[in-house]
């Protein structure tokens, strides 16, 4: 009698377990989470303003979820790539990409892109948004922006304006700022920032309309001269610097936001534990010291739902402005 019982108990006691253990993987991927180092995936070659951001916050996202945050760089489409890789990663937190609006909100309306920008990600943290700056090299010789429009307009098809690749929010900032203007300048797109102001400093394009991280040092150095801003104000690192508005260019709303997105289907504690780390990142002062001298607004939705119905707001916008400008692949 007491074998049969004691028998009977541990099956029980084996059944319990097995129970116990097929539940597990759901309740225990948070609690784990994370075990390994997780991929922050950048869709734009080094030295650009999304790399720049990633490298400043990626440290303290470390410590602050307790495994290494490592910044990898797949440039190419205008951040398509990148954001293409993680589409199609697990959803499991180790394959993170450096959300932007080149690929999330406008891209997919220039191109064919090979996964669904409304679907296909989890939004996880919005980090804020830089403006666009109209720089031109020293050689073109002008001071304003009223100088540069009589010049293009007197050479049309002459002048050449950089961009990190077609689609970009720089090449839409190009494209309407010719469109508002009546001018015609050739676009030459590169695989990011790091590469377009390469050549742009060596004089082998005469501008572009870059966000203000890559291009801040070559301004401040006079490499660089900055003709207009595309903020409602002036910004406090270039106060002499006039915006848009100000130099008669209406309706310039083109800026490059930065987020911190997972593929679909992440888990709502590993998105909620992700978010937590990008905003105490964001406010802790070394990673603010960092950021905000480069021009990072933090200005945007404050939460993952929020963010959520930004992106809608987005795609409706770029597809608009997309169709009203003409631009496609080229």
């Amino acid at each position: 009698m007491f074998k049969r019982s004691a028998s009977r108990r541990l099956s029980l006691a084996a059944l319990a377990a097995g129970t116990a253990l097929a539940a597990l993987p759901a309740a225990a991927l948070a609690q784990a989470w994370p075990s390994k180092p997780i991929r922050l995936v950048v869709g734009f070659a080094p030295g650009g303003g999304t790399d720049i951001i990633a490298r400043a916050m990626a440290p303290r996202l470390s410590e602050l979820l307790g495994a290494q945050v490592v910044v990898e760089n797949r440039a190419g489409a205008s951040g398509a790539i990148g954001a293409d890789i993680v589409a199609k990663s697990a959803p499991d937190g180790y394959t993170l990409v450096m959300g932007h609006s080149n690929p999330n909100v406008i891209v997919p309306f220039v191109f064919k892109v090979p996964y669904d920008p409304a679907n296909d990600f989890t939004p996880i943290h919005y980090i804020g948004y830089v403006p666009n700056i109209l720089a031109v090299h020293p050689s073109v010789g002008v001071k304003n922006v009223d100088e540069l429009v009589a010049l293009v307009r007197s050479k049309p098809g002459v002048f050449s304006y950089a961009s990190s690749g077609i689609g970009s929010s720089q090449h839409l900032a190009g494209a309407l700022f010719t469109k508002i203007t009546g001018t015609q300048m050739n676009h030459v797109p590169y695989k990011g920032s790091g590469q377009a102001i390469t050549d742009l400093l060596a004089g082998q394009v005469n501008m572009n309309f870059d966000t203000m991280p890559p291009v801040l040092p070559h301004i401040l150095a006079g490499k660089l001269r900055a003709l207009a801003i595309s903020t409602p104000n002036r910004m406090p690192q270039l106060p002499d610097v006039p915006t848009f508005n100000e130099v008669g260019i209406r309706g310039f709303d083109v800026t490059n936001w930065y987020s911190v997105m997972g593929p679909k289907g992440l888990p709502r504690d590993v998105v909620a534990k992700i978010a937590d780390a990008v905003k105490k990142s964001l406010d802790d002062p070394a990673v603010k010291g960092k950021l905000e001298p480069q021009g990072v607004l933090y200005v945007g939705p404050r939460n993952p739902e929020e963010f959520a119905a930004f992106i809608k707001t987005e795609l409706t916008k770029y597809s608009t402005l997309v169709k009203e400008l003409g631009v496609r692949a080229e």
